[in-house]
């Protein structure tokens, strides 16, 4: 089956003067009057123009875009309601490009990500796509900030589509051949895929174990970028669980088709590293993707089982369903061990518990290091991804630690930390971060710049902490 990957976005640029001809959009702000421009008389606020962030009105020929009181979230919402608001016009015969005039205090990078994102589209069909908005000039605004900004919501795009892909297609196999075909479309950066037979040969336990029960072997996902010779080497490790039926102890069947996005932190990582690639960041950076489908049959690993990852650490099985943490162990111990590393950062839809917690807008973090919980929350501010930060209460650490093995896999306590307590055993000490994404990797209605479906959660972070971390 033929997948729309990576699926088409609107084309955002900058430019500094109006087209003639061309459709127009003019902004709005609560309470104050609207500039139509040249050929349109000033309109005054009313209930079709209210300035509400992401309310649309056509007026004299031109969109009238409301942006709030100029917050990031703001202005990501109205980009977005601008460009579904086009979208449907289009439909109906309307115009397919447009320019934007922006005023001088626009947030043109979350302007950027709404545009963009929010009219996002993933659809498995045979049919012909609808007609959509081509292209989007914003006038006023810097080429480059623009051009960050499209970059970044295209990261964010192709999470989305790794995530959504439908599993029959998207096993650790595909997966992984996905990853290596768009990122050797990207000069510079290197990608190599390691099968069952090297994962065995060098000790990868964990991830085999949870592949062992399903005919569609695991995978690891290889990508290097070397955009520096000093500096600090990051490390970034994405849960890559193509689909997740709990193994033996086995999920309840509602909600279950839900776990084709198991990998959304995997993609994340996928999706990060090509965008660092492609603005040539100037940092050091690997990122690791175990591969595995975690499925039931004879050959599935069980409770009780006793699992010997990559370093040599042992762990207890006790719910095959917190199989993530059994791939991310053995990619942090070789980020460690092997790849010589000097800060981890870790991505995964790891815990219910963390959903519980934070619900479904913010990502959970961890952290053995307050310089890299602060900068990867002050990141996530800057592109629009929200972060809290939680404790390794040290009073759970003594639980994860096993009678008949070094670790055992599901301790009792608060689910989220001890889950991050257990794979802390596998950073060696480094400088690390958790982030726990099951809340806000997914989304059944849309906000903002997101859709329902995957929301591509987590791929703008990690991005722009790579870029601004250990300068």
């Amino acid at each position: 089956m033929r997948l729309p990957l990576p699926t088409p976005l609107v084309a955002v640029e900058a430019a500094e003067t109006v087209r003639r001809g061309v459709g127009a959009v003019v902004l709005a702000t609560p309470g104050e009057p609207v500039v139509l421009g040249p050929g349109g008389a000033d309109v005054e606020v009313t209930s079709e123009v209210t300035g509400k962030a992401g309310s649309t009105a056509k007026l004299s020929g031109r969109w009238v875009l409301g942006v709030g009181s100029g917050t990031p979230a703001d202005w990501r919402t109205a980009g977005a309601g601008l460009v579904r608001a086009l979208n449907s016009d289009v439909e109906a015969g309307g115009a397919t490009t447009f320019d934007v005039l922006l005023t001088p205090d626009a947030d043109v990078r979350s302007l950027v990500l709404g545009l963009v994102l929010g009219g996002y589209r993933f659809k498995v069909t045979g049919q012909d796509a609808p007609k959509r908005v081509k292209s989007l000039r914003l006038v006023g605004a810097d080429a480059d900030e623009v051009r960050v900004a499209a970059d970044l919501a295209a990261a964010t795009a192709l999470t989305r589509d790794l995530a959504n892909a439908p599993s029959n297609v998207k096993d650790p196999a595909w997966l992984a051949a996905t990853a290596a075909r768009l990122a050797g479309a990207v000069p510079g950066l290197g990608v190599r895929v390691r099968d069952e037979k090297w994962l065995a040969n060098n000790g990868f336990g964990g991830v085999l174990a949870v592949g062992a029960g399903s005919s569609r072997p695991p995978r690891m996902v290889h990508l290097t970028w070397e955009g520096a010779t000093t500096g600090p080497h990051l490390a970034l490790v994405g849960k890559g669980i193509t689909f997740d039926t709990g193994g033996i102890s086995v999920k309840p069947a509602e909600g279950m088709h839900l776990m084709r996005t198991d990998m959304a932190g995997g993609a994340a990582v996928i999706a990060a590293m090509i965008a660092i690639a492609r603005r040539s960041l100037p940092v050091r950076v690997t990122g690791l993707v175990p591969c595995a489908e975690n499925h039931v049959s004879g050959d599935s690993y069980r409770p009780g089982d006793v699992v010997r990852h990559f370093g040599g650490l042992t762990t207890e099985v006790s719910n095959t369903d917190a199989e993530g943490r059994m791939v991310m162990a053995d990619a942090l111990a070789y980020a460690v061990d092997e790849l010589g590393a000097d800060v981890l950062v870790d991505v995964a839809t790891l815990t219910g518990a963390m959903k519980v917690s934070l619900g479904v807008r913010t990502g959970g973090l961890f952290a053995s290091d307050d310089a890299v919980a602060a900068a990867i929350a002050d990141a996530g501010a800057r592109v629009g991804e929200a972060w809290w930060r939680m404790p390794l209460l040290e009073d759970h650490a003594e639980d994860v630690k096993s009678d008949i093995a070094d670790l055992r896999q599901c301790p009792p306590g608060p689910g989220g930390i001890t889950a991050a307590l257990f794979l802390r055993e596998f950073t060696g000490g480094l400088p690390w971060a958790h982030l726990d994404i099951a809340g806000p990797a997914r989304s059944d209605k849309n906000y903002d710049e997101v859709v329902a479906g995957a929301t591509g959660f987590a791929a703008r972070t990690l991005v722009e902490f790579a870029e601004h971390h250990g300068r």
